[in-house]
Formats: structure tokens, sequence, C-alpha cells
């Protein structure tokens, strides 16, 4: 970077810092020597003179408008002349999206990619690799977010002087929204994601955390998630990566760095396998790779920007090299979903506490009790670089698993508009029942339990249920949606509607009033209509005994002992905690 510095620094003289593109389509962020990054206007200036100076190369288009009305910009690069998804499609192109700015305040994607595209159109990078790739480039996707700009927005990161905030104008974290898809900002992305169909998407990010000199994180899926042969073309694209960012002198990192115990760094790390709600677990459930890009915020933003330049030019390289067949693949995969009907699909991922020894390049630390909040802090010496012996828990396995249905989803037509819109952002394939299906022989989900989140997250009370499925008869009005499981994303299908996923549109608490009590019995009313029962049910007059002779907590709650018959009288509300999605057998 130091060439790349010094010539921006000699640059910054002859040029003032304006919010446009200059005729040599550098940006603020080199002409301050990268000090300083460009607000969101540089970001329109410059994907319109990009394609101005390049216009067989590049296209620049909106794709969204924010809810403050900003245009959401983005550049497709290629020297293939495939500018368009119906083009990549017909040359078979593999098409790489690298996203910047998603937590507006980590920006080094923005600046670190116009630098990188400028290069290979130069012929100075990745030379020949845009014939055979298209290069899907969003420098902001959170535009409202970035241009919410001051110090300060970054308290753990060094430089740029001044950059945008975590969240949207919405105050949505566009990193958990992935599969509920409340942002505009996202429902803007997804159709993009629908239109181009990336086969690897990398996310620009920056680290938060401890202090040490790893300078850079690579990871991704699928690689212990998600279609399992699929998964050696997520190996193949993160092990690329982090040979290629080695050699370029970093010290790049296969897993994200987080302690097992907060700010203890002797408890060593654990590699959390990431939910869809991510960027880097969203894409794997589509049969496509999602990978993270984590430059370490301590590392200054020069150095940052150089990094994450070389890892945009590493994965152009890369899919260039492997993108015909990295992209037959995923379209195998595609077919495999397809046929994912009846068969076990894990829901969701755990880490185990097996843990291995690794050597891990820290700085020597301090841990003491702090006077200021009375626990104990972590203080780092970074003029004494230290080898920390530490374990590192990385055994990822299938934890709930649940098999596919034979046919497909039922929404019944009451819950359809719930469900309707996020089926169609997501680009998933479904059909509106004309016709009534009476006595409908299908799979129904009944929670054991309910427990709403105690606190809201991102506008949302999620919820956590225990059920089962099981056989029932339910009558259906037109209007229903049915959802065929044979289809392409039938992974994200079951991640959507499967009501025990991590992110499920029932998990965010997208249908909490099915699991609200709306009708009660009344102490009193409870108390004669459970003499009678125990005087004409001998069955149940013994298992109440049972239960008050085995189960303390039950026979010291008046409330339990009342619900207790009410769940068994005819006036108990049925359709209480009745899942209202269904599964069947039959196509209808």
């Amino acid at each position: 970077m130091r060439p790349l510095a010094f010539s921006s620094l000699m640059l910054s003289a002859a040029f003032p810092l304006v919010a446009s593109a200059s005729s040599d389509l550098t940006t603020v962020s080199e002409r301050s020597g990268f000090l300083r990054t460009g607000r969101y206007d540089e970001v329109i200036a410059l994907c319109r003179d990009f394609q101005a100076k390049y216009p067989k190369a590049v296209r620049c288009f909106d794709f969204g408008t924010t809810p403050e009305g900003r245009p959401m910009k983005a550049l497709a690069v290629s020297t293939s002349g495939a500018l368009t998804p119906e083009a990549a499609r017909a040359q078979g192109l593999p098409v790489v999206l690298a996203q910047g700015g998603i937590h507006a305040g980590e920006i080094d994607g923005k600046d670190a990619g116009f630098l990188a595209i400028r290069e290979m159109l130069q012929g100075k990078a990745a030379k020949g690799a845009l014939d055979r790739v298209v290069l899907l480039f969003i420098p902001v996707f959170n535009v409202d977010g970035h241009e919410n700009f001051r110090a300060w927005n970054r308290p753990n990161q060094r430089g740029p002087e001044e950059m945008g905030f975590r969240v949207t104008a919405q105050r949505y974290n566009l990193n958990r929204d992935y599969m509920k898809a409340d942002a505009p900002e996202m429902q803007a992305l997804l159709r993009l994601d629908n239109a181009w169909d990336p086969l690897v998407e990398i996310d620009l990010h920056v680290t938060d955390g401890a202090k040490f000199q790893h300078d850079v994180s690579i990871t991704g899926e699928p690689v212990n998630s998600g279609d399992m042969e699929l998964r050696s073309v997520g190996r193949a694209v993160k092990d690329g990566l982090l040979e290629r960012l080695a050699a370029q002198g970093s010290q790049p990192l296969g897993f994200y760095p987080s302690f097992v115990e907060d700010d203890d760094p002797k408890s060593g790390f654990i590699e959390g396998p990431s939910t869809p709600r991510f960027s880097n677990g969203y894409y794997q459930l589509r049969n496509r790779v999602g990978i993270l890009l984590e430059t370490h915020s301590w590392r200054t933003y020069p150095e940052r920007v150089r990094i994450t330049r070389n890892g945009i030019v590493d994965l152009v390289e890369l899919t260039a090299a492997n993108g015909k067949q990295w992209l037959a693949a995923a379209h195998a995969a595609d077919q495999r979903a397809r046929k994912l009907a009846g068969t076990p699909v894990a829901l969701s991922y755990r880490t185990t506490d097996d843990a291995r020894m690794i050597d891990f390049k820290g700085y020597a630390y301090e841990r003491r009790k702090s006077d200021i909040s009375g626990g104990t802090m972590t203080e780092y010496d970074e003029s004494k670089p230290q080898v920390w012996r530490i374990p590192l828990k990385d055994h990822v396995v299938a934890d709930a698993e649940v098999a596919a249905p034979r046919a497909g989803y039922l929404v019944p037509a009451a819950w359809a508009s719930v469900v309707e819109p996020k089926l169609k952002v997501h680009g998933i394939e479904y059909r509106r029942l004309g016709k009534v299906l009476p006595n409908a022989s299908v799979e129904t989900f009944r929670a054991d339990s309910a427990k709403f989140g105690g606190n809201s997250f991102e506008g949302h009370q999620p919820l956590t249920l225990t059920g089962h499925w099981t056989p029932e008869h339910r009558d259906l009005v037109a209007g229903a949606l049915f959802v065929p499981i044979a289809q392409p994303k039938s992974r994200l299908l079951m991640g959507l509607l499967e009501p025990q996923a991590p992110d499920a549109l029932v998990a965010w608490g997208e249908m909490n009033n099915a699991f609200e009590s709306k009708e009660y019995m009344e102490g009193y009313v409870a108390e004669q209509e459970a003499i009678k029962m125990l005087a004409n049910d001998p069955a149940l007059k013994k298992e109440f005994e049972q239960r008050l002779k085995n189960d303390a907590d039950f026979a010291k709650s008046p409330r339990a002992r009342l619900d207790f018959f009410y769940r068994r009288h005819p006036a108990y509300d049925q359709a209480l905690r009745l899942y209202p999605v269904y599964r069947t057998d039959a196509t209808p």
C-alpha cells in the first residue's frame, strides 16, 4: 500500500477534496492519503463516470430507492459485454456480487471496490479475468446510514476520519434482515439477487473485538451448512482467498475471531455457524456461495482498503479460473434441491465442545479489575507481539433436522397476506388456490410450548416453539397458497416456513397472534366444570391425581391446576398454538 498511499498524498496536494468523481476516477479516499472517505454524491458521480469512460465494460444503474429517497447504485462490470442479467445468462458467465457498506461505518469496501475496478479495467490487476466474469458492485448498501456521517460512528475502528452509521434511517441492521426482509433496502437487494443470481457474494465488513496481529478473516457458506456436495465449492472459494491474501502479505484467519467468553483471550475462540439472517448464512439456502470478508478494525484505513481491494481482485481471479465448474456445481445443487421431498434437511447447526489448540498472533495483555466499571477488563500492549496458545472450537454439526414435506406447504387464506410478500421477495415459486379444499389431509404443527422473547429485536418480538408435526384434516377456503417443495430454493423455503428454523417467519414473531390466548374460562366456572369432569371421567381423575403427586410445581399452582381441566374442556380454543402453515403430501 505504501507506493499507492504516497502517490495519493501527492494527488491530494494537486486536487481539492470534492465529493464528485475526479477525471482519473480516483476517490476522495485516495486523494486524501486514505485519511477520509467521500460522501454518497461521490458514489453517484463515480458510478456515472466509470460508465462514461468504459461504456462497453461498465453499466451504472439504480436497483432501489432508500426510505429517505436516495438512489441505490450498482455497477455491472465485465469486458465480455455482458452487462445485463440476460446477457450474463446467455453467455454462461458467473456473476460475483461485491457488497460494500451494509454497515455504513465499515466502509472499506466502497473505496476498495472502486480502486479494484479501476485497476482491473486499466489492465493493472486480474488481466483478462473480466472477460470471463461479471462483477456486480454495490459501493454502499446502507445508503441512508452512510449519510448519517460523522466522527466516532465507529469507536472501535482506526479511520477514516468520519464515516456513516451501522443501521439504516429506519434503524434496521441490514445484516440481520436477509430472511425477514423488512427493510426496503433489503427488498431491493433480494430483487437484484433474483435478477442476477450471483454465484458468489462477498460482503465487505470491518470487525470489532480484541486487538491482535491478524488483519482479515474469511468465513462463509456452504462450508459447514447447506448442500453437502456444494460445500466443496464453498471451501474452494474460502481457501483460495485465504491462500492468496497470505501470499499478498496479510495474516488471514479462516474463522471469525469471537471469544468463547467475552473479552477473555484465554477462553479461546468459537466459530459459530451463521444463521441465514446474515449474508454469509443466507446464500447457501439459495445454493450459492456467501463470503464474509472482515478486515480488523485496529488496522489503519490504508491497510484495510488495500486488503479489501486484494480480496475483491482475488475473488474475481478465482472465479474467472473456476467459475464454469463452480456454476455447474451450483446448478447441480439446484436440481438436487428439487428432489428433497421426504428427505431429512438440517434447519440449524451448532458448534460442539470439541476444541483444538492453535497458535494465534496476538499482543501481550493484562487482565485487571477496572476502577471505572468494577468488572474485569483487558488491556493490550501493541508494542509487544505475542503468540497465544489457545483453544479453537470449530467443529460444526447439524442441530435441528426435519424431513421435507412430500409435496409442499399450504398457507391458509387468512395468513396469505403475511406469507405471500416474503415468498415474492425471495423469488420462491407458489400459486394461489382458486377453490375450496374441504377436509384436506395435511400435517399440522401444534406448539407444546411457545416462548415469547423478553425484548424487542429488530422491531420484532421473537418466538421460540417446541412441538411436532401430526396428521390432521383441515378445511381451507379459496385463496390459500400452495408452495411446492420441488423447486431450486427448497432449502430457503424450509428456512422460512419450518417453525423450528432459526430465522423462520414465525420465529421472527410474524405470526404471534396464533400463539396468544384470546379466550378463557373464569376460575369459578373452571372449578365447577372440573368437579363435573372428575365425577364423569375416572381416567381423567386418575391422571389429575398422578400429576398432583408427581409434579410439585403443578400441585402448588392454582392456575395450572385449573388450566389442566380447561385444556380438556369443549370450551378450549382448538386453534390456539396451531401454526398457521400446513404441510401436504399431495399437490392440490
